[in-house]
């Protein structure tokens, strides 16, 4: 193929990924290789996504980004994946082209979710259609892999496992779908912004300080994940929310239990954080059965996995105690046959923002 017949431009979104079974340090920074494997939801494009379109350009050897409308300049990470893109095409001619990237995402910075996952998956995807036009996803996300760890996971929809791998040289540390989207359709999202502040402790030096300092992190790669990956993944093929949600709920909190035993010890929830869990205990209590499934990353901020059935009158709950009222939870609790009182649980104006979504599908050509 020369670079007159190569594809000279193509636009794409990829999506966002929260994990349900959580990893948190690496075996090998350089090639960003996680100490176990983890597993994420896909999150719908329509809501939130990255947008990135990559143009060929022949007449400089100069690659470009533009990130958000603003020039910016390729990190090491970027320039990693944009060698081991000309490294690995079979067309010679393009091992000599530059390219112009931008990327742009439709969720505001404000949101206080991380744009990497997405932003570097679009990337990969779309500089995957133009160097690597035979490879598949799942190859793909091994060099997604190298941009940003959780980015892998974003070249699939519905339910992706990112596995971990045994090679030194990371090959096989990539991501599989382990169901499709249209497998549990009826799965929505509240995303519940706490703050969109920057964190204290960056996730890549947080991860390393716990990998160096807590004796239980081991513990927790080595005897916890590897059965909650499998039991996950038996719920998730079963539509089992009440053990789903189970599952989500204690690996998000011996993820931050790890962080507490680092030394020193990193403090990712505040008290609006620990308001929202035992919120959903106590409806989940009073309720007999799994309502809603808290997870929370390297962050305060809150998703909660809930059943259509039962998404409004969370949303409800949660807008009426952490928003700025004007919500009456109580009918919806009624309706439901659920008698609790929540209103031990009230922070007012506690969340800036609430973004309601569901599941989604991997990127698209646009």
């Amino acid at each position: 193929m020369s670079a007159r017949t190569a594809t000279k431009e193509i636009s794409v979104t990829a999506p966002v990924n929260i994990a349900v079974i959580k990893y948190w340090g690496k075996r090998d920074v350089k090639l960003n290789l996680p100490t176990n494997s983890s597993l994420s939801v896909t999150l719908s494009q329509d809501d939130m996504c990255s947008k990135t379109r990559v143009h060929l350009k022949e007449d400089t050897h100069v690659d470009t980004l533009t990130l958000n409308d603003e020039e910016t300049a390729i990190g090491e990470r970027l320039g990693n994946v944009l060698k081991l893109m000309r490294q690995l095409t079979e067309d010679s001619s393009l091992r000599h082209t530059s390219v112009s990237i931008h990327s742009t995402n439709n969720f505001p910075t404000a949101a206080g979710l991380a744009s990497s996952a997405s932003g570097f998956a679009a990337l990969v995807f779309a500089l995957g259609k133009i160097f690597l036009p035979s490879y598949t996803n799942t190859q793909l996300s091994a060099i997604a892999r190298q941009g940003s760890g959780s980015a892998c996971r974003s070249l699939f929809g519905g339910f992706v496992a990112w596995n971990m791998g045994e090679l030194d040289d990371g090959s096989d540390s990539s991501a599989v779908e382990i169901a499709p989207q249209s497998h549990w359709d009826d799965l929505d999202a509240l995303i519940c912004v706490v703050s969109a502040d920057k964190k204290a402790v960056p996730s890549t030096a947080g991860m390393q300080r716990t990998f160096e300092t807590s004796p239980y992190l081991r513990h927790r790669v080595d005897h916890v994940v590897p059965k909650r990956m499998q039991d996950i993944i038996d719920a998730i093929k079963a539509k089992d929310f009440d053990k789903f949600a189970d599952i989500t709920m204690r690996d998000s909190n011996s993820f931050h239990a790890s962080c507490l035993d680092t030394h020193p010890p990193i403090f990712y929830l505040t008290d609006v954080s620990r308001l929202i869990i035992g919120m959903v205990h106590a409806l989940n209590q009073a309720a007999g059965r799994a309502v809603a499934a808290y997870t929370f990353d390297a962050g305060p901020n809150a998703v909660l996995y809930v059943q259509r059935k039962d998404t409004e009158m969370v949303l409800a709950i949660v807008s009426d105690l952490f928003g700025d009222g004007g919500t009456d939870h109580a009918d919806l609790l009624n309706q439901s046959g659920i008698n609790i009182d929540l209103s031990t649980f009230k922070q007012r104006n506690g969340l800036s923002r609430i973004i309601k979504t569901c599941i989604g599908d991997g990127p698209r050509v646009i």
